[in-house]
């Protein structure tokens, strides 16, 4: 499980793991906690988590009790989508930092350009006021790196206009068969890594017909196949599972390589799910 070793690096040095436990949805705190705790006991080395997700105390407490030192250790965390005024932002900072028992964060991202009962919805001088606090946070070291999360490239640009910091990452809903490549590409350009949420979209790609053919031509899980995909593209996957043999069967991407020409199939898919 050589991903579990290897880092991706970002716009200010900070060396980030290629691979992370995602924790969205998984809302009960002993599920939480014991789902941390074994990604942490087969190697993983960085863990996703957000303030509405409900988890924090129980991913806090995991990282505490895993046995590792803090700076082994990746932890990510996300400013609700509909904070989009600065006391309410330090204030919600000051909440996660709390329930995670920990004294720095390694990244802070705002979940959402809006909030997700009106998704869509023009919050630009919102997203600038907030990131001046993230920028804040960032520079008295309550976070060693920052971003964003569903940020479109014009989201993105709207920021940069007006920071003197940009994002270090977007956090977006990609997988083969959504590949975002506009805004890959903008990232790309602007030195913004790009992690995947939902890399089997919630579950709705595994019986997929196609990934499955190709799946077996390199005798692995259709799972691995997508990881790899995203992987293969310097993106970063956040796989979310409670199962111990799921989360371990996540990080074995060591012994194949899909070719070029593959990797070509999967760009050109498209699933509107």
């Amino acid at each position: 499980m050589a991903i579990l070793n290897e880092y991706f690096t970002l716009a200010n040095g900070v060396k980030i793991p290629k691979l992370a436990l995602g924790t969205w949805q998984i809302t009960d705190d002993e599920t939480a906690y014991k789902s941390v705790m074994t990604a942490l006991e087969y190697g993983y080395r960085h863990i996703d988590t957000a303030y509405v997700y409900g988890n924090e105390k129980a991913v806090g407490r995991a990282v505490r009790n895993s046995g590792l030192k803090r700076d082994e250790i990746f932890v990510t965390s996300k400013l609700p989508a509909e904070i989009k005024q600065a006391p309410l932002a330090r204030e919600h900072f000051e909440k996660t930092m709390d329930n995670l028992g920990l004294d720095v964060l390694d990244l802070y991202l705002i979940h959402a350009p809006w909030p997700w009962e009106e998704m869509g919805k023009d919050c630009t001088s919102g997203n600038i006021e907030v990131w001046g606090v993230m920028e804040e946070i960032y520079n008295k070291k309550g976070s060693r790196s920052i971003g964003v999360s569903n940020f479109s490239p014009s989201d993105l640009q709207a920021v940069i206009d007006n920071s003197t910091i940009t994002p270090m990452v977007n956090q977006i809903r990609l997988f083969a068969g959504n590949p975002q490549f506009e805004n890959c590409e903008y990232c790309n350009k602007h030195n913004i890594l790009v992690e995947a949420y939902s890399p089997f979209a919630t579950g709705r790609l595994l019986g997929n017909q196609t990934l499955d053919d190709l799946a077996k031509k390199y005798d692995v899980t259709l799972t691995r196949l997508c990881l790899k995909y995203l992987i293969q593209r310097d993106i970063l996957p956040l796989p979310k599972s409670t199962h111990a043999e799921y989360i371990k069967a996540n990080a074995d991407l060591d012994g194949f390589v899909i070719s070029d020409a593959d990797m070509e199939l999967l760009n050109s898919l498209k699933f509107d799910i």
